[in-house]
């Protein structure tokens, strides 16, 4: 007598009782005009199997940390009545998808079905999708150096099948439906496009219907008592703020120029000058290739310059540096006058556009803690350190006229830069209990003040120290004629002002919480 293997066994289960797991085949509508795909989710039917995610990773041959649909968990009341509740979600094939509005190389395609599809041939793996997605849809491989994501088996549709995740799911819970667009975003989106604990469908307007159940009291995540910091993005702490001490160092020497050009008697920026202010800005951009999944692709990272913040800083400060290195060509040909100036102009407008462009990449509303004016401002207040740096070189080159002025300036700009950061640590401290990411903005001030506590305090002070103090001294010591000890005063400072700023963006990016799918316990490799 042979025996049944126990798949046969549930198989015969499923027929005896009738029981179904999904439906494989499926007479897929004709789309009408301005209606595409999407998922209906009924949570009433999930338990939380997590058969879905298996069989999506079954069926895209992807390891196990590569999840392209995940289960997030929720619980609801006080115990002994409580409930809990799952949320299957994979990409949500939004109408207005930021994956697409920000990737840098235009790897991402809406079909006319309405299928957000990813191109692995033209990703860079830049990851800035991972980012954008309020709903941590992309997925980042290592293995393949790229990011990839669901796609609702269209190669299933296409032949009239359903997708693995419909197919694996016992209870039925996951369905494929087709959308009127205009009917969705007019009167339905608001009310059966949301689930608790969602980001706000006005960002992406996403298409996932879904089907609650009734629940009374708080619905919390299951994973709110779990944080972690997030990835440090080495490569961009250095990148980002060698960029923005370019910059600075460049408005500094454009200022010198300029007061020249009027008849100021004041000592005329140089060669060397002008490579140290390039130096920065030619170390920091090559860096940035390392946080690529494929640098040898680099280059196409300003393929979308149209909608992308991150094509639009590539560009401008490649442009820039290219600038930079013009500036001190026309120094060693010694250029002056006019010219000069005009050329010193451009470049500077370019660099300023272009840091205003790496601010904007981070001003997203899928991370609270970065969509905020203040960081704009706080890159830009980055630029105090290429003061330093212009007034060193200066002082080196025994122009301690040209220090004084520089110096005066940097204090300025130093004195701003401290008051954002003072701003910043009391935002936090009297965090507004009603703002809208409450939620990720908290988690936010706790890894800043528990996990992160020290390195902040460190920060501050280093910053105080090295922005006005130090440079302070060493005016005093520049104006009584011991310009020896301003050198090494200004050395100093140029070295603890550079390290206060890399740990302070450092904390940048660790600190950030962004939104996503509630009790994700299972995230994989989400950045």
């Amino acid at each position: 007598m042979n025996q049944s293997t126990p798949l046969e066994s549930f198989i015969d289960y499923k027929a005896d009782t009738g029981m179904q797991c999904g439906n494989y085949h499926i007479d897929i509508p004709e789309l009408k005009e301005g209606e595409q795909y999407r998922f209906h989710f009924d949570l009433t039917a999930c338990v939380g199997c997590h058969c879905c995610e298996v069989a999506c990773n079954e069926q895209n041959n992807n390891p196990a940390d590569i999840k392209w649909r995940r289960v997030g968990e929720m619980e609801a009341g006080t115990f002994p009545n409580v409930s809990q509740l799952f949320n299957s979600m994979s990409c949500n094939h939004c109408i207005d998808p930021e994956c697409l509005n920000g990737c840098p190389t235009n790897s991402y395609i809406k079909f006319d079905n309405g299928i957000v599809f990813h191109d692995d041939d033209v990703c860079i793996g830049c990851q800035y999708c991972t980012w954008n997605c309020p709903y941590e849809v992309p997925v980042f491989n290592p293995d393949r150096g790229i990011v990839t994501k669901c796609h609702m088996c269209h190669e299933k549709l296409d032949d009239g099948q359903t997708p693995a995740c419909i197919q694996a799911c016992p209870a039925g819970a996951i369905e494929i439906e087709v959308v009127n667009k205009k009917e969705w975003l007019e009167k339905d989106m608001k009310e059966h496009g949301v689930a608790p604990h969602l980001p706000d469908v006005s960002i992406t307007k996403p298409t996932t219907r879904y089907t609650l159940p009734k629940f009374e009291g708080e619905i919390k995540p299951a994973d709110e008592h779990l944080l972690k910091p997030a990835h440090a993005e080495f490569p961009l702490v250095f990148m980002t703020v060698l960029t923005q001490v370019s910059v600075g160092g460049f408005l500094a020497l454009f200022l010198g120029q300029m007061l020249n050009l009027f008849g100021f008697n004041l000592a005329t920026p140089n060669l060397w000058l002008a490579i140290a202010i390039f130096l920065p800005v030619a170390i920091g951009l090559p860096l940035s290739a390392l946080h690529l999944g494929r640098p040898i692709m680099a280059m196409t990272a300003m393929k979308n310059i149209k909608t992308s913040w991150l094509s639009r800083e590539a560009a401008a400060l490649g442009a820039y540096a290219l600038g930079a290195n013009v500036v001190a060509g026309l120094y060693f040909l010694e250029v002056e006058g006019f010219l000069m100036t005009l050329v010193q102009l451009v470049v500077l407008a370019i660099g300023i556009f272009g840091i205003y462009a790496q601010s904007m990449i981070y001003r997203i509303k899928a991370r609270p803690s970065w969509h905020r004016k203040s960081t704009t401002k706080r890159f830009f207040g980055v630029g105090y350190v290429g003061f330093l740096l212009t007034a060193f070189v200066m002082l080196v080159s025994e122009a301690d006229r040209s220090v004084m002025a520089i110096l005066a300036l940097t204090l300025l700009f130093g004195m701003y830069q401290v008051y954002l950061i003072y701003k910043e640590t009391v935002f936090y401290k009297y965090l507004d209990k009603d703002h809208p990411n409450f939620y990720q903005l908290n988690r936010t001030k706790i890894l800043l003040e528990d996990n992160f506590g020290k390195l902040k305090n460190i920060r501050l002070l280093s910053l105080a120290i090295f922005a006005l103090v130090f440079p302070l001294f060493a005016i005093v010591f520049t104006a009584s004629g011991a310009l020896e000890f301003a050198t090494v005063l200004l050395g100093i400072s140029i070295i603890g002002a550079m390290t206060s700023e890399f740990l302070g963006r450092y904390l940048f990016f660790v600190t950030v919480v962004p939104l996503g799918l509630a009790g994700n316990f299972f995230a994989g490799n989400q950045r």
